[in-house]
C-alpha cells in the first residue's frame, strides 16, 4: 500500500518487469555502482598502498589500476545475471553448488556484507568525531551512520535506487575539493619500498595488486541483487559494460586519491598526527585549511559512506533469508534490523583496531569470492552451454538443482590453496613465505586450484547423479 518492497528472495518473474530495456536502465546500473564506490572507504583503501605495502605514488597507482580492472570485471559479470534470471545473486549459486553447499557461500557473504557495514559506519564515525573535535565519540558517529542506513534499507529497493541515483553528486564535488587541497602535498617522487631488496619490492607490489582486486570483487556475491527488477530484455554485454563503467571510474578515482594522500603523510606532520588518531581524522585534517567549509565537506564525506553501506545492508537481509525455509518466512525488514545491530556492535567494539581489521577483511573476502566467480563462469560455459541452459524457475526446487558435491569439493580445494598462499598478520602460508618479507598469493592459488579441479568433478557428478 505504501509502495515499499515486500519481496524477499523470491524470483521476480518477467511479468512484473517492463518488457523493453532502455538507455535509462543501463545508465541507472552505472550510477548505482558509481555512487556506491565513490566513497571515503575506497579512499582509505588507497591508504594501504603506501602505508602498509610501502609502494610509491606512481607504482601504487599503476598497480592499483590493473588490480581494480580484474576485480571490477568479475563483479560486472555477476551483475549480468540479475535482469536475465530475476534471481538474487546467491540464489543463483544453487545452480553451481547445489541446495545445501550454496549455504556456505551465503554464510561467507554475510561476513563480507556485515564487514562492509562495520568498515563503512566506522569510517563515518571517525570522520564525524574528528570534525567535532573528538567531543563526539566515534561510537556516537558510528551509530548515526547506522541509523541512516537502516532507514533507507527498510523502505526497500525503490528508495535505494533513487538514493543511489543522486548520492554521487556531493561526493564527487568533495573529492575534487580534496584533490585541490591535498594535491600540492602528494609526494610524486616517493620511491617504492625504500632500502628494500628487489624481491621485497616485487612481493609488496603483488600483494597490493591482489588487495586491489579484492576491493571491487567483494561486491560479486551481491552484484545481481540490485538488478532483478530490470527488464529481462537487457543485453548482458551492455549490463556488463555499464557495471564496468560505474565500478572502474569510481574505484580508480578514489584509490588514486587515497594513494596520493597517504604518500604525503610522511612529509606533513599534521597529517601524520591525525593518522595516529584514525584514518578518518586524516581526511578531516586534509580539509582543515578550508576552515568551517572544510568541516562541512568532511561531514558530507562521512555521510557519503552510507551510499556504500546501503547496498551491503540490503543484500545482507536477503542472505539471512537464504539460510533456510524458516529464515525465508521472516520478513526482509526484520533481517535488515538484525544486520544493522550486528555490524553496529562490531564496529563499536573494533574501532581501535580498524586498519588491521580492514586489511585482513579485504583479503579474506577476496579469496572465496574469486573461487565462487570462477566456478560460476565454468558452470555457465562448460556445463550449461551459455545462459540459455538455465531454468530459472527451479530456484527453489532442491531435487532439480545440482547436488553440489563437485562445487563443494572444488571450493574446499581452492580454500586450501588460499591458506597455503596467504600472507596475513595472523598467519603466513608456506607459499607466502617464499618471496621477500612475505607475499599474498592466496587469491591466484585459490582460483587456479578450484578452476582446475571443478570441471572433472562436475562432469563426474553429472554422469553419476544426472544433475
Amino acid at each position: 500500500m505504501l509502495g515499499l518492497e515486500a519481496r524477499g528472495i523470491e524470483r521476480v518473474p518477467e511479468s512484473l518487469r517492463s518488457h523493453e530495456a532502455s538507455l535509462r536502465d543501463y545508465v541507472q546500473i552505472a550510477l548505482i555502482w558509481f555512487s556506491s564506490n565513490l566513497t571515503a572507504n575506497n579512499i582509505i583503501l588507497g591508504f594501504l598502498g603506501p602505508l602498509t605495502f610501502n609502494v610509491g605514488l606512481v607504482d601504487g597507482m599503476v598497480v592499483a589500476t590493473f588490480g581494480l580492472l580484474v576485480g571490477c570485471s568479475a563483479t560486472s559479470y555477476i551483475s549480468t545475471f540479475g535482469p536475465v534470471s530475476g534471481n538474487r545473486t546467491l540464489v543463483m549459486s544453487r545452480y553451481t553448488m547445489g541446495w545445501w553447499p550454496s549455504r556456505l557461500c551465503v554464510l561467507l557473504n554475510l561476513v563480507i556484507l556485515l564487514g562492509y557495514g562495520l568498515v563503512d559506519t566506522l569510517i563515518a564515525g571517525q570522520i564525524l568525531s574528528a570534525v567535532n573535535g573528538h567531543g563526539l565519540t566515534i561510537i556516537v558517529g558510528t551509530i548515526i551512520a547506522c541509523l541512516i542506513s537502516l532507514f533507507i534499507c527498510l523502505l526497500g529497493i525503490n528508495l535505494f535506487h533513487k538514493y543511489e541515483r543522486y548520492a554521487f553528486i556531493p561526493q564527487l564535488l568533495v573529492c575534487f575539493i580534496l584533490i585541490g587541497v591535498a594535491g600540492p602535498h602528494f609526494d610524486t617522487s616517493s620511491p617504492p619500498t625504500t632500502g628494500s631488496s628487489a624481491s621485497t619490492r616485487a612481493a609488496d607490489r603483488m600483494s597490493w595488486f591482489f588487495l586491489c582486486v579484492s576491493g571491487p570483487l567483494g561486491w560479486a556475491p551481491a552484484a545481481a541483487d540490485f538488478f532483478v527488477y530490470f527488464p529481462a530484455t537487457c543485453r548482458r554485454w551492455k549490463v556488463w559494460a555499464a557495471s564496468m563503467a560505474g565500478l572502474v571510474l569510481s574505484t580508480t578515482f578514489t584509490l588514486y586519491l587515497g594513494v596520493g594522500i597517504a604518500s604525503g603523510i610522511a612529509s606533513q606532520p599534521a597529517w601524520a598526527a591525525a593518522y595516529s588518531i584514525s584514518s578518518g581524522a586524516v581526511l578531516v585534517q586534509v580539509l582543515a585549511p578550508l576552515g568551517t567549509f572544510g568541516h562541512f565537506c568532511a561531514v558530507l564525506l562521512s555521510l557519503g559512506v552510507i551510499a556504500n553501506n546501503v547496498p551491503g545492508t540490503y543484500s545482507a537481509a536477503l542472505c539471512f533469508q537464504m539460510l533456510g525455509r524458516w529464515c525465508m518466512a521472516i520478513p526482509r525488514f526484520v533481517w535488515t534490523i538484525v544486520a544493522v545491530i550486528i555490524y553496529t556492535a562490531c564496529a563499536c567494539a573494533g574501532r581501535n583496531q580498524f586498519f588491521e581489521v580492514f586489511q585482513n577483511f579485504l583479503s579474506l573476502m577476496g579469496y572465496w569470492t574469486a573461487i565462487w566467480c570462477a566456478l560460476t563462469l565454468e558452470e555457465e560455459l562448460l556445463f550449461r552451454g551459455g545462459i540459455k541452459g538455465y531454468d530459472w524457475t527451479l530456484w527453489n526446487s532442491p531435487r532439480k538443482l545440482p547436488v553440489g558435491l563437485a562445487g563443494l569439493l572444488a571450493f574446499c580445494i581452492g580454500w586450501v590453496g588460499a591458506v597455503l598462499g596467504m600472507w596475513q598478520t595472523y598467519f603466513t602460508g608456506p607459499l607466502g613465505k617464499l618471496v621477500g618479507r612475505g607475499i599474498d598469493l592466496g587469491l591466484p592459488v585459490a582460483v587456479s586450484w578450484a578452476a582446475l579441479t571443478f570441471p572433472p568433478l562436475r562432469w563426474l557428478e553429472r554422469r553419476v547423479l544426472g544433475r
